[in-house]
C-alpha cells in the first residue's frame, strides 16, 4: 500500500437534507487523524479544505437542490483528488456530505483510465445512493452520486470526469445498504448494481461479504473506499443527518476495514457524512477515525 497519503478537506453540507457536515473536516482532524496514520510509519500531509460556495438553504428546483453548488464543490474535490493521484499519492477526502463522492469518484476513474488500471469501488453506506430529479423525495443530491457516477444525472454533474459515464456500474460493491426508496429500488435493479444489504450480512456474515466484494482483486486494481459514516449502526455512530437502525455493529465494521487492508490495494478513500452537530463529544468521529486506522493495518495481532 501507498505510504504517501494525502488529506483534502471539502467542509460543506450542500447537497444534504441538515447542515453540520461542513464541520466533519476538523471533527476529523480533531479526532487525530494525521497522528493516528502517521503512527502506522504513514508520511501525511494535510493539503488544508477546498473551497466552494456557501449553502443557501433552498428548495429544489427541477428536482435538484443547490445544483450549481454542487457543481461547484465536485470539480473543486474532482481537481483536488486528481492532483493529488498524480503525484503517486494516496488521496483522503474528508467529507462533507456524500455528493462529493461524484468529484472523488469521477477523479479517481479518470486516473485510472489514463494509467491503464482497473477500478473497484466499495461504497459502505446505509442507502444507494441511486436517486434522480424524479425519483428523489427531497432533491437533496447527497441521494444521488451513485446514479450520477453511472451517467443518471445532470449534464453538469455527470460530465465531470470527462467521460461518461464516469464508471462502469460494475465496477461497484455496495455494503451495508438497508434504506432505499421505492423508485431507486428499480432503478439499481435495471442497472444491475451490486448490493450486499444487511439481510444479506445478517445471512451470509461480514466475512463472507467482504471476500465477495474483493473477489478478483488483482496488482493492476486500483481499490477506492467511500466510506460513509452512516453505514454503521446509529448507536455506534449518532453524529450522521441520515441515522439508520441497524447497520453493522463495531466489530463486523473492523473486519471489513481489516478484510479491505489485508488486500494492500487500498489506493483512494472517501470519509463521508459526519455531522458533529449532531454527536456527541465527537464520539462518532473518534470511531471513524478508529477505522480508519484498521484500513491501513491496525489489527490486534501481527498477521503477516
Amino acid at each position: 500500500m501507498n505510504k504517501l497519503i494525502s488529506l483534502i478537506g471539502a467542509p460543506t453540507d450542500i447537497g444534504a437534507g441538515s447542515r453540520g457536515a461542513s464541520m466533519g473536516p476538523e471533527a476529523l482532524r480533531v479526532a487525530d487523524i494525521v497522528s493516528v496514520l502517521e503512527s502506522h510509519g504513514l508520511e501525511v500531509l494535510d493539503r488544508g479544505n477546498v473551497s466552494g460556495p456557501a449553502n443557501p438553504w433552498l428548495p429544489p428546483v427541477d428536482g435538484y437542490r443547490h445544483l450549481n453548488e454542487v457543481v461547484a464543490w465536485n470539480v473543486a474535490v474532482h481537481e483536488a483528488m486528481l492532483t493529488e493521484l498524480k503525484l503517486g499519492r494516496l488521496p483522503i477526502l474528508l467529507g462533507g456530505d456524500h455528493c462529493l463522492g461524484i468529484g472523488s469518484i469521477s477523479a479517481v476513474a479518470r486516473h485510472c483510465r489514463e494509467a491503464g488500471k482497473k477500478l473497484r469501488v466499495l461504497w459502505l453506506d446505509a442507502h444507494a445512493d441511486f436517486n434522480t430529479n424524479t425519483l428523489t423525495p427531497s432533491g437533496n443530491i447527497h441521494g444521488m452520486p451513485v446514479a450520477c457516477l453511472c451517467g443518471h444525472g445532470p449534464q453538469a454533474l455527470i460530465e465531470i470526469g470527462g467521460s461518461v459515464p464516469a464508471i462502469n456500474p460494475k465496477v461497484i460493491r455496495q455494503i451495508g445498504i438497508r434504506s432505499v426508496d421505492q423508485g431507486e429500488k428499480r432503478l439499481v435493479h435495471e442497472t444491475g448494481l451490486e448490493v450486499f444489504d444487511m439481510r444479506y450480512i445478517d445471512e451470509m456474515g461480514m466475512r463472507h461479504t467482504m471476500e465477495l466484494a474483493l473477489a478478483t482483486l488483482d496488482a493492476n486494481t486500483h481499490l477506492h473506499v467511500s466510506f460513509d459514516v452512516d453505514f454503521l449502526d446509529a448507536d455506534l455512530a449518532p453524529g450522521v443527518g441520515t441515522t439508520v437502525k441497524g447497520g453493522p455493529t463495531y466489530r463486523e465494521a473492523q473486519l471489513c476495514m481489516e478484510m479491505i487492508a489485508d488486500t494492500g490495494r487500498l489506493a483512494s478513500l472517501d470519509v463521508m457524512e459526519l455531522n458533529p452537530a449532531l454527536d456527541v463529544r465527537n464520539g462518532t468521529a473518534i470511531v471513524a477515525v478508529d477505522l480508519i486506522e484498521s484500513l491501513f493495518g491496525k489489527s490486534t495481532l501481527m498477521r503477516s
